[in-house]
């Protein structure tokens, strides 16, 4: 029935009409907070491009951790920052490396903490590449072999959730074997699956160290102009055994996690990656947009266009609803 027998301004005018139909729900069941980890105690080292942020001491770390659980945030991403870099890498899978030292502190301290680590050797490598460089470029094979162990060792430390962002070919199935070949048949992988190499992760690098000594990433991050690809990449790390897909960056490829959610209707998980924050940050300090109201519009849009959980440097400035 035409105007004026439909009038939709009715179902907007009441605040408790409008929030009981409300079609898409943001909680903080849904957000998982990424951190930082560095040796040392008493440690909090500001990241300058992403204020609020900071590389943390793992007794810091606990501590961050425990307020993020006291706001109903009970997820947390991983990623470390070394005391000493090599080639390979080696402290990524070091039994003493730092973010098994923190997941098994995290494991103590707030057990009720789901801990997914970042899997990869960017921070860890003297080169900041992914990898194993041979001849100018990352070898992926090889790489493969550090990743298994890398994995198992971050699954040994306690952690719930593996989460490789290397890009590399057959990360998820050699991740995989190893873990079900140790023992570790629960451990979830959250693969980066769709992970483009976009010019929105630069404040990262400065926080974790990680920006490569030559060349870029783009022999093996994705080319922000493709989509196909990126379903092809998604299918063929839910064959591999992913349990959970993620989209990096968030913000400028909606329509990625939307084609994903629609055609595999798995978890998936798009990541609100350093810069999209650094952009909303600088411009709510110069008083220019109302961070708090654009960080729940484009973390809402994020929900909406199908990603189930939403990885955010934004999680301890939120206050949502526990469900």
């Amino acid at each position: 029935m035409p105007f004026p027998s439909i009038r939709m301004r009715r179902l907007r005018a009441n605040p408790f009409v409008r929030s009981a139909i409300e079609e898409t729900e943001l909680s903080a069941r849904r957000i998982m907070a990424p951190l930082f980890v560095r040796p040392g105690r008493h440690q909090r080292v500001a990241i300058k491009s992403m204020p609020g942020q900071a590389q943390l001491s793992i007794d810091n770390l606990v501590q961050e951790a425990k307020a993020l659980r006291r706001r109903g945030i009970s997820s947390i991403l991983l990623f470390g920052i070394p005391s000493k870099k090599d080639a390979t890498g080696s402290e990524a899978y070091a039994a003493s490396g730092i973010v098994q030292q923190a997941i098994r502190a995290l494991k103590k301290a707030v057990p009720d903490t789901l801990v997914a680590a970042d899997l990869c050797f960017c921070e860890y490598t003297s080169h900041g590449h992914c990898g194993i460089v041979k001849n100018g470029d990352v070898d992926n094979d090889a790489t493969l072999k550090i990743t298994a162990k890398a994995a198992v060792a971050q699954a040994r430390a306690g952690a719930d959730i593996i989460a490789p962002s290397g890009m590399m070919d057959g990360m998820v199935k050699t991740i995989r074997q190893a873990l079900d070949k140790n023992g570790f048949q629960n451990t979830l992988i959250m693969s980066y699956a769709a992970k483009y190499a976009s010019a929105f992760y630069g404040p990262f690098r400065e926080a974790a160290g990680s920006a490569p000594k030559f060349g870029d990433r783009h022999s093996y991050q994705m080319n922000p102009a493709n989509a196909g690809e990126a379903l092809r990449e998604v299918a063929l790390d839910i064959e591999e055994g992913a349990d959970i897909v993620m989209v990096k960056p968030a913000l400028s490829y909606m329509d990625i996690i939307r084609r994903v959610k629609e055609k595999f209707n798995v978890p998936v998980a798009a990541y609100n990656v350093s810069g999209e924050y650094a952009m909303v940050k600088a411009a709510g300090q110069k008083g220019w947009v109302d961070e708090k109201r654009v960080v729940r519009e484009i973390l809402t849009g994020l929900r909406r266009a199908g990603a189930d959980l939403i990885i955010t440097y934004h999680a301890k400035d939120l206050l949502l609803p526990r469900i």
